[in-house]
């Protein structure tokens, strides 16, 4: 039984691919119990995706490094829910859960009774989050998209590349999947509101229709917004900024730094890094939006101190005067980092195959209910037995005949 934050909470898992599980995952690391119906023999997608989880012995397993990101803290079931018994089971589950998410397109689990109206009248309780690419109604809602469609439907691919006029212009995606996995928070905090108001206010649940695209759109509003209100357009800067100055990359003589000077006081600070004070009282230079206006003027004065020493020398300086800097990690530097050891994120989690595993750790850190990592992603169909035994009470001739049916696999 888990001591977590959300202990006592169980979790019908009906999504695949990247932003339900991640939704999931977070109200798993949270101490929900998380049960994920996948497809009998396949699976989530997710698991053919990525570089392969080796065993004790070295050997590569089936086990994949996306799938594997996405689903720690659950349990897997297999249920082939075209199947009228699958669809009976997941009623059953239905009965004795708090929360559904699924990302089936628009319609599709009506066909089989389990959309949110069937399955909120049988369970008044349920939370019912359904996760489409572009929403349950509107012209688009029959389409499937993946984050990359929503990336350039969303705005990022029109703030993110090369500006225009420079070599190598032209809009570019993140390099994240950064669609889905803002998706994913926002589906968690909308379950995490749902059951506060059931709980404390209605005594019932409700229905969350959340689509990536508005997500997406709803997470570029810092920049959209000064479209919206005054009609200036956001373009791409590269690794500037449109806000503030200076701020993105710079060559120092062996590599890159990034700074990001986001108020008068950091840049009065970086002004004494460099040794360029008489920069302070430049009537350019004295506010954030004089620099921007004149960055054109102030970025080259940087870059030319910058780039006569390295970036072991500049780093040290920049932190001892607390200027935002940073150099340009690959994977390799950002786990050997100080500060990223110091905060222990990459936990370790048992698993089946080898013995044990790394991922990466939920960042937030309860003073009360910390996070636990005792249960790893599991294999397909890992707990089918387990969960039909454990939550719907189905004995072993039961599970027997399931199984002979191809209800569910072995």
């Amino acid at each position: 039984m888990s001591n977590g934050i959300l202990a006592g909470i169980r979790v019908l898992d009906l999504s695949r691919v990247l932003t339900g599980p991640w939704a999931t995952q977070i109200l798993g690391d949270f101490g929900a119990d998380v049960i994920k119906v996948e497809r009998p023999g396949k699976g989530d997608d997710l698991r053919e995706q990525g570089a392969r989880l080796k065993d004790t012995a070295g050997h590569e397993t089936n086990e994949r490094s996306t799938f594997l990101s996405t689903n720690r803290a659950k349990r897997s079931i297999t249920i082939d829910i075209a199947k009228p018994e699958g669809q009976a089971l997941i009623r059953r589950l239905v009965a004795e859960s708090d929360v559904l998410v699924e990302n089936f397109k628009s319609g599709d689990l009506a066909r089989y009774g389990l959309d949110q109206a069937t399955l909120r009248a049988l369970n008044p309780r349920l939370v019912y989050c359904s996760i489409s690419g572009f929403g349950q109604s509107g012209p688009y809602s029959q389409m499937p998209g993946y984050d990359l469609i929503f990336q350039a439907m969303g705005g990022v691919m029109a703030l993110t590349g090369v500006p225009e006029g420079q070599p190598g212009a032209g809009p570019q995606r993140a390099g994240y999947p950064v669609s889905d996995l803002t998706s994913g928070f926002y589906a968690t905090i909308g379950i995490l509101a749902a059951l506060h108001h059931r709980d404390t206010v209605s005594g019932v649940g409700q229905y969350i229709d959340l689509s990536l695209l508005d997500a997406q759109v709803a997470a570029t509003s810092t920049m959209s917004m000064s479209y919206l209100v005054a009609g200036q357009m956001p373009v791409r800067v590269g690794l500037g900024s449109q806000l503030t100055a200076p701020y993105g990359d710079f060559d120092c003589a062996d590599g890159k730094i990034m700074i990001a000077v986001g108020n008068d006081k950091q840049f009065v600070q970086l002004c004494h890094v460099l040794g360029r004070t008489e920069l302070i009282d430049d009537a350019r230079f004295t506010t954030t939006s004089l620099r921007v206006k004149h960055k054109d003027v102030l970025l080259p004065i940087v870059a030319a101190v910058l780039a006569e020493h390295t970036i072991d020398h500049w780093m040290p300086l920049m932190r001892d005067a607390v200027v935002p800097s940073a150099p340009i990690y690959d994977f390799k530097q950002v786990y050997n980092d100080p500060q990223i050891k110091h905060r222990d994120l990459v936990k370790t989690v048992p698993h089946p195959l080898s013995g044990t595993m790394p991922v990466v750790g939920n960042p937030l850190n309860f003073s009360e209910t910390p996070i636990e990592y005792k249960r790893p992603p599991p294999l397909l169909g890992q707990h089918t037995q387990e969960i039909l035994r454990e939550v719907l009470g189905i004995d072993s001739a039961e599970i027997q005949r399931l199984t002979e049916q191809k209800v569910i696999a072995p």
